[in-house]
This record gives structure tokens, sequence and C-alpha cells, in this order.
């Protein structure tokens, strides 16, 4: 009986012990189940996103091989940006330079077989026209948000990335001092002394005689005074410079302000003034080309033009930036410029025949 008794409770022992070790066991298996179910979840969804992002990574290629960029001047700043974009992408800049009026010309003797990607011309003008005839690609360029109001247009195809304005221009060994608005141009005292740039060779001259005559109520009557007080037209703008520079015109009207800018700081006699009635700021855009042969690399240099490096280029270049947060320290900023209304619809209109009546006022 005893010994019945005691294996019973041995038995009953060994039941219970069983019955502990297995209710032990249980949560040690369930809750690394459950820990391992709860800290995956965060990690699985950085996972997914870093697993989204590679393919976007992968979908961008590398660039390579040459971009084809038409540029007006300044030459030197036409160098350097091609120089900072190769170092930058590994791209070569293939470049043609000239007169926005040679652009246009070499535009057309190569339509049947397009050999540019970008274009910039001096004129903003010129662009809408290109515009019109269906020429362009519309692209969103980097920073666009911080560019200038109205200096990209609505259809995302013309990029101002640069700027200049027309002043007046005149030799202080000739004129000491001047602050004449544009019609006070025509007074006697300044017979035979002044100059102006050829508008059909110089789109930022071409603008401003658009600008003056639908922008003023009397701009054709202030050409027309112009060309009776003895106007000339040396030629472009670095001829007609030069013409006041050497002292043989005292006064250029509708100079371009960054080509005084850069004289002055070589220390030519030169000195520039923005009329009180207002000049035209013009914007100078960077278009690519529907035919563009490179069409990435194009898009790549538009994106470069608005980058620190190259905004900073254009400022030391004596230019208007094409970014609002971006100042000039070795000229007059935009803000500091009076300016005419302009209605660039409207001058678009008026432009080459204003710039044709100009020159035929003066022969």
């Amino acid at each position: 009986m005893k010994r019945s008794i005691i294996c019973l409770l041995l038995v009953l022992c060994l039941c219970l012990s069983l019955a502990a070790c297995a209710k032990t066991e249980v949560p040690t298996t369930e809750t690394p189940a459950k820990s391992q179910n709860t800290e995956t979840t965060a990690p699985t969804q950085e996972e997914q996103a870093s697993t989204e992002e590679t393919p976007a990574a992968e979908e961008t290629p590398a660039l390579s091989g040459k971009v084809t960029v038409y540029m007006p001047s300044p030459a030197g700043l036409a160098d350097k940006l091609a120089e900072a974009f190769t170092a930058k992408t590994g791209v070569e800049v293939e470049q043609f330079q000239g007169t926005t009026g040679e652009i246009l010309a070499r535009l057309e003797a190569e339509q049947a077989n397009p050999v540019a990607d970008v274009v910039i011309l001096a004129s903003w003008s010129d662009g809408l026209s290109m515009k019109a005839d269906g020429q362009l690609e519309s692209y969103t360029p980097a920073n666009a948000d911080k560019v200038n109001e109205g200096w990209i247009d609505s259809d995302n195809t013309l990029f101002g990335y640069s700027a200049s304005a027309v002043g007046v221009i005149y030799n202080t060994t000739v004129v000491p001092e001047l602050n004449a608005d544009w019609s006070e141009l025509a007074d006697a005292k300044y017979k035979d002394m002044i100059a102006i740039p050829d508008p059909e060779k110089s789109g930022a001259c071409k603008d401003f005689l658009a600008g003056l005559v639908t922008g003023t109520a009397d701009g054709e009557a202030i050409m027309q005074s112009w060309a009776d007080n003895g106007l000339t037209v040396p030629g472009a703008n670095k001829a007609a410079l030069e013409a006041v520079t050497t002292g043989e015109k005292g006064i250029l009207i509708a100079g371009v302000d960054y080509n005084a800018y850069s004289s002055m700081a070589k220390g030519e006699p030169l000195n520039i003034y923005y009329p009180a009635s207002g000049t035209v700021v013009n914007p100078r855009p960077a278009m690519i080309l529907k035919t563009a042969p490179n069409m990435d690399n194009a898009k790549a240099f538009i994106d470069f033009l608005f980058s620190d490096e190259a905004q900073q280029l254009v400022a030391d270049a004596y230019l208007l930036p094409g970014r609002s947060d971006v100042q000039c320290e070795n000229r007059t900023n935009l803000a500091d410029i009076p300016q005419i209304p302009t209605d660039w619809d409207k001058m678009m209109e008026v432009a080459s025949d204003t710039a044709a009546k100009l020159n035929s006022l003066c022969k």
C-alpha cells in the first residue's frame, strides 16, 4: 500500500514537471516569432523603398558623347561654360559662336541636316519666332523655381539663363558727364556724336527698338529725331562700342551693358547709365531643338546652365544671372534697372520691321 502511494506520488510529480516544462517552452518558441514579425515590418518597407529606388537610378544612363551648342558672345563665357560642363559630365561641347543673325542664318542653312542640339540667342523675340515655327522642345530644367519671373515661357521652351540690358554708353574724354533720356539725345549739342549698333545684327538692339516703339507713346518719333541728329550705325555691338571707345563717336545709344562693364574694368574711358524712362532687359534664351541629335545631352546642358557654378560664371561675365537668388557685385543688378513695359508678342511682330526702318533712316 505504501509502495503504491509512493509510486503514485512519483508519477504525479513527474507529470507536473513535464507540464511545467511544456508551459515554459511554448512562450520561448512563440516570443521570437512575434518579435521577428514586429521587428521586420519597418525594415521590410525600407527594403522595398530601396528596391524601388534602384531601378530608377539604373534607368538614368551615364552621359557620354557630345552636345553641339550655338552661342552668342561673350566668347569667354561660352568657353568657360563648355569647359565646366565637360568637366562635370564628360560630354564634349562642340560650339559655334556668332551674333544672333549669324546663328539664325546657320540654322536656316542646316535645316535639311540639323546639327545643333542647343541654341542660345541674344534676342528673346527671335527665340519666340523659333517657338512659333515649332522648332523647340519642351522641357523643365533643374532649378526652374529659382528663375527670374517671366524668364521661362509658358510652354517651357525658352529658358532665360542670363540677360543683358541696353543703356547709353559714353566716352568720358568726349562727354565727361551724361544723363540724358532717350529723347534728349536728339539735342543739337549731341549733333553727329551719337551711334547705335546695327539692329539687324544685334538682337539686343533690335529688341530694344521694338520695346521703344511698342512700350512708349513716341518711340518712332524718337528714332526719327536721332536720325535727324546725325545717328550712325558702325556695325554690330563690338564695332559700335569700338567707335565710342576710340572717341570717333561720343555716345552709343542702346549699347549692350555687359560690353561696357567689361571694357570699363579694363580701364577704357567709358561710363554707362540706364535712362530714367526705362530700357529693355533682354533675357538670353537657351533652347533645345526638336531635331537635336543628342537630346539627353541637350537637356543636361540646359540643367547645367541653371546650376550654381554656371550662374556664377554668368555673373562674372557682367551679364544678369537667370536665377533670382544670384546677384552681381560688378554691375547694376536687375532690380535697379528702370524698364520700359514690354509685351513680347507685340515686340516680336514689329521687331524686324523696326530694325530695318532704323537702318533706312540712317542711310
